[in-house]
C-alpha cells in the first residue's frame, strides 16, 4: 500500500524542482510555459504567475492531451515547462504526469508564495 509521501517521493525523482530565482529568470522566455496547477478559487484568492495557464491539477491528463477535446494548444511538448502550485507537492506530482503524457522538460519552482516573496511577476 502506497501512502501520499510515496508519491511525492517518486514524483521529485522524475520532476527537477528548480530555485524560485532560476524560474523568475526564465520568466518572459518563448520557450518555458508556466503552469498554475491549483484549484481556480486558490489561484482567485492569490493571483499567479504572469502569463501561467491555469490548470486545476484533476483536470491536468484531459487538458494535456491532444486526443481530448479539452486539450490546451498551449501546451507544446518542445516547450520548458515550469509548474507550481501552493508549496510544491501538487507541482510534482502533476509533472510526473505530464512526463508520463510524453512531455519531457518539466520542472516544479515549488509554491507561488515563494515566487512571490522573491518579486517574481504576478498576475489577479
Amino acid at each position: 500500500m502506497k501512502t501520499a509521501q510515496d508519491y511525492l517521493n517518486e514524483a521529485n525523482k522524475i520532476v527537477p524542482k528548480i530555485s524560485t530565482p532560476d524560474g523568475i529568470g526564465k520568466h518572459g522566455d518563448d520557450n518555458t510555459l508556466f503552469i498554475d496547477v491549483r484549484e481556480t478559487i486558490e489561484i482567485n484568492k492569490t493571483g499567479t504567475i504572469a502569463g501561467a495557464i491555469r490548470i486545476p491539477r484533476g483536470l491536468l491528463e484531459f487538458i494535456a492531451d491532444e486526443n481530448t477535446a479539452f486539450h490546451n494548444k498551449a501546451l507544446d511538448k518542445k516547450k520548458e515547462i515550469i509548474l507550481v502550485c501552493g508549496a510544491g507537492g501538487q507541482a510534482a506530482l502533476s509533472g510526473k504526469t505530464l512526463k508520463e503524457m510524453g512531455y519531457e522538460n518539466v520542472h516544479n519552482v515549488g509554491g507561488f508564495q515563494d515566487w512571490v516573496d522573491a518579486n517574481g511577476p504576478v498576475e489577479t
